[in-house]
């Protein structure tokens, strides 16, 4: 049985955090642009002493600015600073300019080896993930009935027959409440639903079909034609795949554009900081975000995504999976400073379809 790790926070009765001062702010002068010696957040719960008080900034991430409004924080972009939001400013993360960065929230004492030598202790194709895996079972269950989770997909989960099934039962199960992808994983996993291939290859035999490489652009441009995704799912009478059950079960999903991109869809966000700012929108409720192949938008997310979360008052951890067969895709996002990344290096297709099946999928 699954169960959330208890936050342990700061005790800020103790004498030194007493004895802190109150941060500085400072207003904005000019419009997007941070004042000097600002500070900038981390993945961490973050706490700041504002007028005596310390406050938590509830909903962080990584890279952005604090500011002091209506009597709490906000972690705010600096390209969306305004003209007199009040910044706190400081460098320091241990109270004495008042901020208190505080990274052991949810560490749990270590009965591990002292040895100050042993093997296998990053992550490779030689890792064994079994343990990963039963915990992530475990983690959706109570995830279902009590969290919010998030897939980030590339497109090669919709390559795949088996692997669009299983997400798309994962979808209507309840298993998936919000997805980040881009123009080609909507794009092909419309394509198999409308003539079974992705990119003109049998999504199952992995024939190619004559003229297959027209059919995405076929799909994009009826698409266009209909006006919007759901228009074309209902006067098509699509009936399967990863965007049909998110349209099917009124999930949200959000697509950001990319140079190269065809089409594109007429729901593909092309301006790159509205798309954060969807994406965002998103993260803010996820407490689960699982990534799968495709690094660019995993270590976006990863950027964007703090390390906790508070939901009722209580403050928990948010899980972030990185599952690609790359190794260095899935140890990208840790050098980028999501700690909490769990990486596992295996085919994406084979791991929704065990993910699915140890969570009932009988396809």
């Amino acid at each position: 049985m699954f169960e959330l790790p208890k936050y342990i926070g700061p005790d800020f009765s103790q004498a030194r955090f007493k004895d802190c001062p109150s941060v500085t702010l400072k207003a904005v002068v000019k419009e997007g642009v941070a004042p000097e010696y600002f500070h900038s957040t981390s993945m961490f719960p973050e706490y700041f002493k504002v007028e005596g008080t310390w406050l938590l900034a509830e909903e962080s991430r990584m890279d952005s600015t604090v500011i002091f409004k209506d009597n709490k924080l906000e972690v705010v972009e600096a390209r969306n600073l305004k003209e007199g939001d009040l910044v706190i400013l400081g460098r320091s993360e241990n109270g004495e300019e008042g901020i208190y960065v505080h990274t052991t929230g949810f560490t749990a004492e270590e009965n591990g080896l002292e040895d100050k030598f042993v093997f296998r202790t990053g992550r490779s194709r030689e890792t064994a993930f079994s343990r990963d895996y039963d915990k992530l079972y475990e983690l959706l269950k109570y995830e279902k009935e009590h969290g919010n989770v998030l897939f980030v997909m590339g497109p090669a989960v919709a390559f795949d027959n088996d692997s669009r099934a299983s997400m798309q039962y994962l979808i209507e199960n309840g298993y998936c409440d919000g997805l980040l992808a881009g123009n080609a994983l909507a794009t092909h996993d419309l394509e198999a639903a409308y003539f079974r291939t992705a990119l003109g290859q049998n999504i199952y035999t992995q024939e190619s079909v004559p003229n297959g490489h027209y059919n995405h652009l076929d799909v994009i441009n009826k698409i266009r034609s209909c006006g919007s995704i759901p228009s074309f799912i209902a006067k098509e009478k699509i009936h399967d795949g990863i965007i049909y059950a998110m349209n099917k079960c009124n999930k949200p999903f959000v697509l950001c554009g990319s140079i190269r991109d065809d089409g594109p869809l007429p729901e593909v966000v092309g301006n790159v900081y509205e798309g954060q700012g969807a994406m965002r929108n998103l993260i803010k409720k996820a407490t689960t975000v699982i990534c799968l192949a495709t690094q660019l938008h995993t270590i976006a997310t990863g950027n964007i995504t703090p390390s906790f979360r508070k939901v009722d008052g209580e403050i928990r951890p948010i899980y972030i999976y990185s599952v690609d067969i790359s190794e260095f895709a899935t140890n990208k996002l840790k050098d980028r400073g999501s700690l909490s990344a769990t990486g596992i290096i295996t085919n994406v297709q084979d791991f929704v379809v065990n993910v699915a099946k140890a969570l009932g999928f009988k396809g």
